[in-house]
């Protein structure tokens, strides 16, 4: 009894002939397991064989869940399909183990071994090894017979896998795995990469090397690194052995010991083998170009044909050339003479079944490595319908017999039966088939011809059969008369006595047997007019006791009575018919469609006009999206109504509808297809209905939009309103609201009112939302109440020319009437800007003025009730000077100064004063106090024997006063205990203490030149070239710092060059100084053209400046 997850395990012993395959199965039920199962093969207690997959040892994988298998096999390719079907009862692994030519090696002890998480499960079996075909190949699993001594025998070396890969380059990878059986790529390189880390080599050039692989998206930029010991080495980098040479796809850098190849903008050109090389020593490593996802632009459709049809599954992806993978059940290729067949055209991939057949049902997937699609094939078997069955005839010795039948494929073939015997062609027997019409021919016909004959259509449940009937003639050599008889067949087409359908389009042939003696004359008829024609669609053929009537493709206007008359000098005698046309019906008419919902509509049509003589069984329907070609069909049984919900459908998608009629004829041609419909809902109702305000006349409301809205999206509201009570509804918008707020007009004050409101979009109203309670219309008094803002509260202060607005917000109801007061006055309108709205009032000033400060008031009033806030305005402005500024003592080096505050102090409180002081001799102003709070103050550190005057300028919020006042009198620091000093006079007239020298520079390069000058009073110092004084020209720049005199010329050209001169003058006398400027050019060296002439000067250096 099998136990745990097994359920079926590998034989117990195993006895296997050399050089034969073995299987082994093992099956596990995961139906209650949280995760996949994993299988291992061992050998032994732990030689684990997976590692040994290839041309010896072959693993299989496969899981049935619900009749959808998906395989995984160890010698080709992976892939995992994840279907969207709900999970079935039972999943059930199944896991193989294939040995390949067995050899005596193999035998002894195996385990298999199944884990799931936490779950685990074993079975052991033992392999016998028989005969000796198989010596020469004695396997790598079993280590004691390498131990045993054989005579020395010439034997094939076995290849070592891993070692081939080791020694390859990595381009063959791909190439010796499919040789040798190894699919999991991934796996292998990742043992690959541990196997070629083991032997650390050291190197001599390199402190870190490469890594041994990189990766990398397309188009994206990667940077390959290592270290090298001489930081100022040269290295080489090769690409599959080719070196690289920099550009700007190509980035080489160096910075230290650190070596670095940036490739910009990854190409799969780039996926190659990369080397680092220094002198005689490399590094390697690979870089793998990963492809961005390539997503499915157009999805697959559904297919529903019959037997024998073309099917083609056409998708589009993002990009061209990509690679997509097509799967029914698992992964379809293009074999030689496999029936599918792909196609590609650009970004087209097309998965085509030249004939469906019913194994081909079923569910077909793409997939890249981006997006999947699937689309279902639906095949239905055809049903061959007999238009004209064979009848049984009656002929006599040596006489033809014609058995002809009809079928509806004019492709499809059979065989004829005599007795269940098949019917063999020879020179008297002779079959054809000649469209859809089958003949068995019998010439000369004999006896041992009559019996049953029987015609089975190939591929169809179907046979049709009839008798022959030999006649055997007596020949009566008395001559008599007969009178003529019709003998009429009302098996076949005939439904009643005398009447014969035949279906528009089929062929009529109507064989009716004459008897009479002398052979009687044939006349038929259609009406009251005689049929004479032997030729043509509807003629008469005569043979010997027969008469044919034939029409070729009957048509509507061929239904009426027809007779046959027959006449000889025996008798006469006479047989009416009342042939009816049939046809398959019209197309069904006026489809469209009268509602929609989320995933469903509702769909009506007109019946046909004509029914083709038959009565309509019914409809058939279908649908497509519009701009696809594809048409599915929704109804496989015969629909009896016209009128038909679609359901199952997109919300959001345009689609298209057409309807067929059925009748017993057949399927009439498609309806025209209906105006394209899209399947939307309605939203969901509005949220958070709420009252926003009521007055006696008005409430207005307020709502958030629906928590749905779906793909037909929001077109707008409705509002409604009833009286309490009432249970007829009014509209209150006329057209829809866009917002999410509405004011109802016009109600009745005092009654109480429901309101609700309703979303609508293009599918039609949603549910309402309704108020929980009736809403009472009638004005709420509010008293009045002004919420004036905290920095208002406290005095609001501004500098004169500043822009004021303020906004006080109030509220109460009905609206309040706001007024403005400035000091218990009426305000100005032409001073200030007033704008009062229902929610609050504004006070505006362009530009503040003095006037403009006060005490403004809001008196805000509802009938009899009112509120009232004041605002504090201060306009403030710059202080004017402090008054009777005067130096009041003067002691030592020391002077106390007072004042008076200023007779304006700008609207503001004076914040404190700035006081200077100049000596007589420099009036140079010096700050000696700021932001000095009181009126007086002494001025220390004074220089002995100096005059100070003094200035104070006044400070408040705005800043310092426009003009200080200065002082009404001056403070003398007397000179104490030393004799009176007679001052020196210092007067002399300007004298150079060093000239101008003579200089040759450079065209284009500033230069300078400079004097020094002494004299008391300071001197006015003039520059001239040539005698001309310079003015303000900006091509020079005059300097004097302490006596020492600069003329910097900025850029000279040649015609700079000539004679400057610098002239001092005071009212004692003047001092003149010259030299001489050598501008050379910059490639010639050649002088300036005006050196020592004092004619041809540029006006524009003329002028006059100060030094």
């Amino acid at each position: 009894e099998l136990t745990g997850l097994f359920v079926e395990k590998p034989p117990d012993n195993v006895v296997a002939v050399a050089g034969t395959d073995v299987t082994f199965i093992a099956k596990v039920d995961s139906t209650n397991l949280t995760r996949k199962p994993t299988m291992k093969w061992l050998k032994g207690k732990w030689l684990d064989l997976g590692s040994k997959a290839g041309k010896h040892l072959q693993f299989k994988e496969t899981y049935d869940r619900n009749t959808k298998v998906c395989v995984k096999e160890r010698h080709r390719y992976f892939f995992c399909t994840v279907l969207a079907d709900p999970l079935p009862s039972e999943i059930i692994y199944t896991y193989e183990m294939k040995v390949i030519k067995v050899v005596p090696g193999d035998a002894g002890g195996y385990r298999c071994e199944v884990t799931s998480k936490d779950k685990c499960d074993s079975s052991t079996f033992e392999i016998s090894v028989e005969g000796d075909d198989a010596g020469e190949d004695e396997g790598d699993l079993d280590f004691s017979a390498l131990l045993k001594k054989k005579k020395p025998e010439k034997v094939e070396p076995e290849i070592d896998v891993w070692e081939l890969l080791k020694n390859a380059h990595p381009s063959e990878y791909e190439k010796i795995a499919f040789e040798y059986g190894i699919t999991d790529l991934r796996g292998m390189l990742k043992r690959l990469k541990k196997m070629k880390a083991e032997p650390v080599i050291h190197s001599e050039a390199f402190l870190k090397k490469l890594e041994s692989c990189y990766s990398v998206e397309k188009g994206k930029k990667i940077t390959l690194r290592c270290e090298v010991v001489d930081p100022n080495v040269q290295v080489k980098w090769l690409k599959n052995g080719q070196e690289i040479k920099p550009s700007a796809k190509y980035i080489m850098e160096a910075s230290g010991n650190v070596r670095t190849l940036t490739i910009n903008k990854a190409t799969l050109a780039d996926d190659a083998a990369y080397e680092c090389v220094v002198g005689e020593d490399k590094c390697f490593t690979e870089v793998f170009v990963k492809e961005p996802p390539v997503t499915i632009t157009k999805l697959m459709d559904d297919y529903h044909v019959v037997v024998g049809e073309r099917v083609e599954f056409e998708i589009e992806v993002s990009e061209e050339g990509a690679h997509v993978m097509f799967f029914e059940d698992q992964e379809i290729h293009k074999d030689k003479d496999s029936k599918y067949r792909f196609k590609k055209d650009g970004k087209k991939h097309t998965l085509i079944i030249q004939e469906a057949t019913l194994d081909d049902i079923g569910m077909y997937h793409a997939w890249t490595n981006g997006g999947h699609t699937k689309g279902e094939l639906e095949v239905e078997e055809k049903e061959l319908e007999v238009l004209q069955d064979i009848a049984d005839l009656t002929v006599r010795a040596t006489d033809q017999a014609m058995f002809k039948c009809e079928v509806s494929d004019d492709k499809v073939t059979g065989k004829w039966y005599k007795d269940g015997v098949e019917v063999l062609p020879s020179e008297r027997i002779k079959m054809t088939h000649i469209g859809r019409f089958h003949r068995l021919v019998i010439d000369n016909v004999k006896p041992e011809d009559a019996g049953d004959y029987t015609f089975v259509p190939d591929g169809y449940a179907l046979s049709l059969s009839a008798k022959l009937n030999f006649l055997e003639i007596k020949i009566d050599y008395v001559p008599r008369q007969e009178p003529p008889k019709i003998h009429l067949d009302t098996t076949g087409n005939m439904v009643s006595q005398n009447t014969i359908i035949v279906v528009a389009g089929n062929k009529l042939r109507l064989d009716v047997e004459i008897t009479g003696e002398p052979a009687p004359t044939v006349v038929w008829s259609k009406g009251d007019n005689p049929i004479t024609d032997t030729e043509g669609r509807v003629r008469v053929e005569s043979r010997k006791d027969l008469s044919c009537f034939v029409i070729e493709g009957a048509e509507r206007d061929d239904e009426g009575n027809y007779s046959i008359t027959v006449a000889n000098p025996a008798g006469e005698d006479k047989a009416v018919l009342f042939l009816k046309i049939v046809d398959v019906p019209d197309p069904p008419e006026n489809i469209k469609c009268t509602g929609v919902g989320e995933d469903c509509a509702s769909i009506i049509w007109d019946p046909p006009k004509f029914d083709g003589g038959a009565p309509v069984k019914g409809y058939l329907m279908e649908r497509k999206k519009k701009g696809s070609s594809r048409w599915t069909k929704l109804n496989f049984d015969v629909y009896e109504s016209t009128t038909y919900e679609a359901k199952r459908m997109i919300e959001g998608v345009l689609y298209e509808m057409r309807v067929f009629a059925v009748n017993s004829i057949g399927m009439s041609q498609p309806s025209l297809s209906s105006k394209p419909f899209m399947p939307i809902a309605p939203t969901s109702e509005p949220t958070r209905l709420t009252v926003h305000d009521v007055t006696d006349s008005t409430c207005s409301l307020k709502w958030l939009a629906p928590e749905k809205i779906g793909a037909g999206g929001l077109d707008g509201y409705v509002i409604e309103y009833c009286k309490e009570g009432d249970t007829e509804w009014v509209v209150a918008n006329q057209e829809l609201c866009e917002r999410q707020g509405f004011v109802v007009r016009g109600l009745p004050v005092g009654e109480k009112i429901n309101f609700r409101v309703v979303a609508v979009n293009i599918a039609g109203r949603s549910p309402p939302a309704i108020m929980s309670q009736p809403v009472t219309i009638r004005e709420i008094v509010e008293h009045p109440k002004i919420r004036l803002p905290r920095d208002l509260r406290t005095k609001y202060i501004r500098k004169v020319g500043e822009k004021i607005n303020l906004t006080i917000p109030f509220q109460g109801k009905p609206r309040p009437v706001a007024n403005w007061f400035k000091d218990g006055k009426p305000l100005d309108e032409k001073m200030v800007n007033v704008r009062n709205s229902n929610v609050d009032s504004i006070l505006f000033i362009r530009s503040a003025e003095r006037e403009h400060s006060g005490t403004y008031e809001l008196v805000l009033k509802i009938e009899n009730m009112e509120d009232r806030a004041s605002i504090n305005i201060r306009i403030v402005d710059k202080p004017g000077p402090p008054l009777n500024v005067k130096a009041t003592d003067v002691w030592g080096f020391n002077a106390a100064l007072e004042w008076d505050p200023p007779k304006d102090d700008g609207n503001c409180d004076i914040s404190g004063y700035t006081i200077q002081k100049a000596d007589m001799k420099t009036k140079e102003w010096f700050t000696v106090y700021e932001h000095n709070r009181r009126t007086n103050c002494t001025v220390s550190d004074l220089v002995m024997g100096n005059e100070y005057m003094f200035r104070i300028y006044s400070e408040n919020l705005c800043g310092l006063s426009e003009e200080p006042r200065m002082s009404k009198n001056t403070a003398v620091i007397g000179k104490t205990g030393m004799t009176p000093y007679k001052e020196k006079d210092m007067c002399c007239s300007p004298k150079f203490t060093q000239p101008l020298m003579d200089r040759s520079v450079v065209a284009g390069y500033s230069t300078a030149i400079s004097c020094a000058v002494k004299g008391f009073p300071k001197p006015k110092i003039v520059w001239m070239k040539n005698k001309m004084i310079i003015g303000e020209d900006p091509k020079y720049l005059m300097q004097n710092n302490q006596g020492v005199l600069t003329l910097n010329i900025r850029k000279p050209s040649t015609f700079d060059g000539g004679k400057y001169s610098c002239m001092a003058v005071n009212e004692l006398g003047k001092d003149e100084v010259e030299c001489t400027l050598d501008v050379r050019g910059k490639n010639t060296g050649q002088p300036s053209l005006n050196k020592d002439k004092g004619q041809g000067l540029n006006p524009l250096h003329s002028g006059t400046g100060l030094g």
